[in-house]
């Protein structure tokens, strides 16, 4: 058998090797050459000396595993194991609690501040009989963790609490985006699973009456906060469960709040505000995430709190503080395919309802002949929003709706109830630099031949361009033309004050 100091030196050899191989510089041999052929140095004896069991094995695992540096490789190792340590007794945890807790998790009739309780308690009492050691920043690590997986909405409930997320994106269990500032950014957070992600997907949309699975594998769906929610799975979703939810604040942003971030001017709000209580109709269009929603809410804000409000929606997120408020709700065909409730059929059983003002989410399908109807119907102040490009787009679009609706009208006879029903457009624009700007206040005139005759009251100026940071510098200027709505403003007991059309004004 060969020497203690031979066997060192040829591990030396292997680790100084494996240093070459990975491209670091290679340790000093000398050493270890000399040792094999002198007497045993200072270094074999205290080795042979500390214990005549150091054999080939713990000594040669030791010296292989020193890098050039002569720092242990196997820290990545170890913290690789703790993570997967942390992670099996999470799951370990999470099974011991649903089985404790059972159908408590899932009781409609529980109270949430109850049930928050007797979680965190039975959690508490778990973690305790764990035969594993954990250090006070793990447990409350894998405390947090398990209650928002059980109480919240897994790894992402985080970036639903903070104020500064405005949209979470999950593209996989292991892919998630935020919306922050209007920058999309990735997220530190993942779903142990396609079937964690699916769970959880399952939660927000069960909590109000929907479901989504190979037969119905896309729904629309809200948090109990208003936020809005879409998931759609596979077959659809190649690369597993896709979830989108757009936040929306429980402080509802204020017209104040508009003029604040320069999304209106105090001018074009106090022209909006007159035109909101002079019962025109209105139209807020834009393209996906431009602040439509926003804006409406805004809108409604300045509707009279002596008038009946219905409000219809796909998934309920308008925030109206008015008192006098009915909020209908859209619903989807069950796994049978039937009692689907439309936003069509709900236009038109609001005209049964006796409304001053009816207020629709989004406008997508057919539903807009009904909201033209409701409009040339004595429904003054009505309020939609719709996808759109710009002020004339809006009305090619309502135009191709109203087709939808499968009735075989002419295109002369639909522009001509489009000119009558809507009075203003406001169109909103997300820039590059993420801001959301209105653009356009556009007042709809009359038919002109078989064209819709638009006038600009208030455009958005971009000459200044952007600053060094990227940020737009333009603003919303009057055009200086007076819409020929004011005799309508008159009637209505609504003054405008004439200056606010001053091209120097602004």
């Amino acid at each position: 058998m060969s020497s203690l100091s031979e066997r060192l030196a040829a591990a030396r050899r292997e680790a100084a090797a494996q240093g070459k191989h990975a491209g670091d510089p290679a340790p000093d041999e000398s050493g270890g050459e000399v040792a094999s052929s002198t007497s045993a140095t200072g270094s074999e004896a205290r080795l042979a000396g500390s214990s005549t069991a150091a054999t080939t094995g713990p000594l040669a695992a030791r010296a292989a595993a020193a890098g050039a540096d002569g720092r242990p490789t196997s820290r990545r190792t170890l913290a690789n194991q703790e993570v997967d340590r942390i992670e099996e007794l999470k799951s370990s945890v999470h099974a011991e609690l649903l089985k404790k807790l059972g159908p408590h998790l899932y009781d409609a009739e529980m109270d949430q501040d109850e049930l928050d309780q007797t979680v965190r308690s039975v959690l508490s009492e778990v973690l305790g009989a764990q035969d594993r050691p954990l250090s006070a920043a793990d447990r409350a690590r894998v405390t947090q963790d398990i209650t928002d997986d059980i109480l919240g909405y897994g790894p992402i409930d985080p970036y639903l609490r903070d104020p500064e997320v405005s949209e979470v994106m999950v593209n996989g269990h292991d892919d998630v985006w935020l919306e922050k500032s209007g920058r999309l950014m990735k997220a530190e957070a993942h779903f142990a699973d396609e079937g964690h992600l699916r769970r959880t997907i399952d939660k927000i949309v069960s909590r109000i009456g929907r479901r989504v699975d190979e037969s119905s594998p896309m729904v629309d769906a809200r948090l109990p906060d208003g936020s809005r929610v879409n998931a759609i799975i596979p077959p659809l979703s190649i690369d597993g469960s896709a979830l989108t939810i757009r936040k929306f604040s429980t402080d509802p942003l204020t017209v104040q709040d508009l003029i604040n971030f320069g999304s209106l001017t105090p001018q074009t709000a106090d022209f909006l505000d007159a035109c909101v209580r002079g019962r025109l109709n209105v139209i807020v269009s834009g393209g996906t995430g431009a602040g439509k929603t926003t804006t409406l809410n805004v809108l409604s804000s300045f509707i009279p709190t002596d008038e009946r409000i219905v409000t219809i929606e796909d998934a309920a997120e308008l925030q109206l503080k008015q008192d006098h408020v009915v909020r209908l709700e859209s619903r989807p065909s069950n796994i049978e395919g039937k009692g689907e409730v439309s936003i069509r059929d709900l236009v038109r059983n609001s005209l049964r309802m006796r409304p001053d003002r009816i207020v629709v989410g989004e406008v997508r399908d057919a539903s807009a002949l009904d909201m033209l109807q409701a409009m040339n119907t004595g429904h003054d102040g009505s309020i939609c929003t719709l996808h759109s490009n710009g002020p004339r787009d809006t009305l090619a679009r309502m135009e191709t709706m109203v087709l939808m609706a499968g009735m075989d009208l002419p295109i002369r006879a639909i522009r001509e109830q489009v000119a009558s029903a809507v009075d203003l457009i406001v169109h909103q624009t997300r820039f590059k630099d993420g801001s959301r700007r209105i653009t356009h206040i556009t007042e709809v005139e009359r038919m002109e031949g078989d064209v819709i005759t638009l006038q600009d009251v208030f455009v958005f100026d971009n000459s200044p361009g952007f600053d060094e940071n990227g940020r737009i510098l333009g603003r919303l200027r009057s055009t200086g033309l007076r819409p020929k709505f004011l005799e309508k403003l008159t009637y209505a007991n609504v003054a405008v004050d004439p200056t606010i059309f001053r091209m120097d004004r602004l």
